[in-house]
């Protein structure tokens, strides 16, 4: 008794709550344990691991007049225990074994009873049914917001009197009034200016921001998260992702938010096949794609950049407010900006026929046209020549724009502004292409394929492939924007000028700088997202790269069975670290294994709070019997469960390429280093990022990490 009353004067009862320590912790390295000495010869006095231990109950540590009253409150989870704090990286390794023993554990009990069997077969089903939802939200949130969107977008202009639920084309569908010719102008919507009496012309706020729709492309979908999004992929995601796409795909065709009974969101039908000769402008608009890209890139980020740095991200609303009526005034004039960038797109990705009235499609007609078949080149009237100048300050004011907008604290989008921009470059060469056909087909380069008369060239084409070319120079996709752009419009069989514009503009983006958006806003947001697509060749060890290195505090680990309540406590309001090696010994080194921090303090809060005697000189034990203890000594408090006995470990000789390797194929957090079976030191995945920095000749400490 008189043992136990000293010690806890000794060390004192710290019976406060550990929200102070929660906000803490980082995914740094491990360190700074003082007075504590590295040994790496062998030793006969290591103390015994676990199976070497007899259980003694006269040695147990019971409390007060209980000599053998042991704390194990672990049995039972613990809420959080085994979770992540924010912005915190997920350990896909740790979540993996315990998610197969999960699994193992309820297939074992599924003998036992019905319920049972019941319950381990709705376990297995549980991640399909939770694919199955998500695709069905996925779809029912992309049709409301194709919905909403057109209806917004014709909000602009006026409003339908049969019910203001309906946009243009749906309030004109069922009206007696109106011939095929004039679909569009029909007496039941009646704009602004019919309604409202004045000279205040109406502007929309919601011109500055990008419609932003879902675009009914399940497989690229897909095939996007694989190349762009997720470094860690394992089959079974791959599997259900496709299932998720393919429920959010019958759930947008159900709907049918485009009334045209179609799942694509610019549907295309081209009649005349592209001719080998049209892959040399293919060509040059892939090099005006990958240029696009780099020039958005640079900029976006120095204006991000300065975002960050200066008052003015510290004002967000007054940014969009402001660049919002900017682009209003600037858009308005101008009946190209002023619609929405979808209907942009698919006005530009048009092919012309006889019935369409936009400026577009204003030629002169010098055929028969009772003779019916496919229109031939014709000369540019007076509304495609002003069409084609107002599609170029179209050109300039989007590139402008997108570049301010993207970024901003709204949801202005990057795939629809970025093949807008392509689609407006595709159509002007395109126009000009048709026309020199037209003019000179003669030519050698046309009079092996194109004749007078006939339809040589397909100006919506050039816009298709253009907007594929500036959104793979800006995001670096190429499989997966091939597959989005013929589910985007149904063209199949333009995969090959797609290929070759988008490999053309990532060559020439990644001559001009290695990075797409995405990664290039990794790095500018201080994000620890280790890159997979670079191989790492340079010759370094990991004790090259672990910490502590030399000269630094010694590595921060726990003993298996032989600190306080009080000591944990300490270590984790002196460090920020997220976890912590445990060890048989300081002396040994021999490792044992990891425990999470934010796991230590849920666990040791929780058992202040309903386990009686746990105090600050209470031993914490991480092994499966308790350590032999005096007679009158506080309870002792059983940790392992939250133990990981299996931490990733590497020696201290192995390659770095290949630790890279492993960092990014199994998604690890950290992983320990040792030598001979005992603990050197930890890497964790923000060393690794800074190792790799170092090795391209970057200052490793600029690297900053959100």
């Amino acid at each position: 008794m008189a043992m136990w009353q000293g010690a806890m004067d000794n060390r004192g009862f710290q019976q406060g709550s550990f929200n102070s320590f929660r906000s803490s912790s980082s995914d740094e390295d491990l360190m700074d344990i003082p007075g504590t000495a590295m040994d790496f010869s062998m030793r006969d006095d290591v103390p015994p691991l676990d199976g070497e231990i007899e259980e003694d109950k006269s040695y147990n540590g019971g409390g007060i007049g209980s000599s053998n009253r042991m704390m194990d409150f672990l049995e039972e989870p613990i809420p959080g225990v085994g979770t992540y704090d924010d912005f915190n990286t997920i350990d896909w390794v740790r979540e993996k074994s315990r998610d197969r023993d999960r699994h193992r554990e309820i297939t074992n009990k599924s003998k036992e009873s019905t319920w049972a069997l019941i319950h381990s077969v709705s376990d297995a089903f549980s991640g399909w049914l939770l694919m199955l939802l998500i695709g069905l939200l996925s779809g029912s949130l992309a049709g409301l917001i194709d919905i909403s969107a057109h209806w917004m977008t014709d909000l602009k202009e006026g409003i339908c009197t049969e019910g203001f639920w309906f946009n243009h084309e749906h309030c004109c569908w069922n009206s007696d009034h109106v011939t095929f010719e004039d679909r569009d102008k029909c007496p039941e919507w009646n704009s602004w200016s019919q309604l409202i009496i004045s000279t205040d012309e109406v502007l929309s706020a919601a011109a500055a921001a990008g419609v932003s729709v879902a675009f009914g492309a399940p497989i690229g979908g897909v095939l996007f998260s694989l190349e762009e999004v997720s470094y860690y992929f394992p089959l079974k995601t791959l599997w259900r992702s496709f299932f998720a796409a393919l429920v959010a795909a019958f759930t947008l065709r159900s709907i049918n938010p485009f009334g045209n009974s179609r799942l694509v969101l610019f549907y295309v039908e081209f009649h005349t096949p592209w001719h080998l000769f049209e892959l040399v402008p293919f060509i040059l608009l892939g090099i005006f794609g990958g240029l696009w890209g780099a020039l958005f890139i640079r900029t976006n980020i120095a204006w991000c950049r300065k975002r960050k740095t200066t008052q003015l991200g510290k004002y967000p609303v007054v940014e969009v407010l402001v660049v919002t009526a900017i682009t209003a005034i600037l858009a308005f004039p101008n009946e190209y900006t002023r619609m929405s960038t979808s209907e942009l797109i698919s006005e530009l990705f048009n092919d012309c026929g006889l019935l369409d009235s936009s400026k577009l499609c204003d030629y002169e007609n010098r055929f028969n046209t009772s003779k019916g078949g496919e229109l031939p080149d014709r000369p540019a009237g007076v509304g495609v020549y002003s069409a084609m100048w107002q599609l170029a300050l179209t050109l300039i004011l989007k590139i402008v724009i997108t570049i301010f907008t993207f970024g901003m604290k709204i949801p202005s989008g990057l795939f629809i502004p970025s093949m807008a921009v392509g689609a407006i470059a595709g159509r002007l060469l395109g126009v000009g292409m048709e026309q020199l056909a037209y003019y000179h087909h003669d030519w050698a380069i046309f009079n092996s394929w194109c004749s007078q008369g006939a339809d040589c060239i397909t100006p919506g084409l050039y816009a298709m492939v253009g907007a594929a070319a500036c959104l793979g120079g800006v995001t670096r996709m190429t499989v997966s924007l091939v597959v989005i752009m013929f589910e985007l419009t149904g063209g199949l069989e333009y995969i090959v000028p797609l290929m070759a514009a988008a490999m053309t503009s990532k060559w020439v983006a990644d001559a001009l700088g290695r990075e797409g958006i995405y990664d290039a806003h990794i790095r500018l947001n201080g994000y620890p997202f280790l890159e997979a697509k670079e191989e790492f060749a340079h010759k370094t060890l990991a004790m090259d790269v672990m910490k502590p290195r030399r000269n630094d505090p010694l590595l921060t680990v726990l003993t298996q069975d032989s600190m306080t309540v009080e000591d944990v406590e300490t270590i984790i309001s002196e460090t920020t670290y997220s976890g912590f090696p445990v060890v048989v010994s300081r002396e040994s080194q021999r490792l044992v294994g990891f425990v999470l921090r934010r796991d230590l303090i849920i666990s040791i809060e929780n058992a202040r709070k309903k386990q009686d005697g746990v105090v600050s000189t209470s031993i914490i034990y991480f092994t499966e019997h308790s350590p032999p203890m005096p007679p009158y000594t506080p309870p002792t408090l059983k940790l392992r469960n939250i133990l990981d006995l299996s931490p990733f470990t590497v020696t201290d000789l192995t390659p770095m390429e290949i630790v890279v390797d492993i960092f990014r194929k199994l998604g690890l957090r950290q992983c320990l280093v040792t030598h001979n079976g005992r603990l050197l030191g930890i890497i964790t995945k923000k060393d690794v990022l800074k190792h790799i920095a170092q090795m391209a000749n970057q200052d490793p400490d600029s690297i900053l990490f959100n």
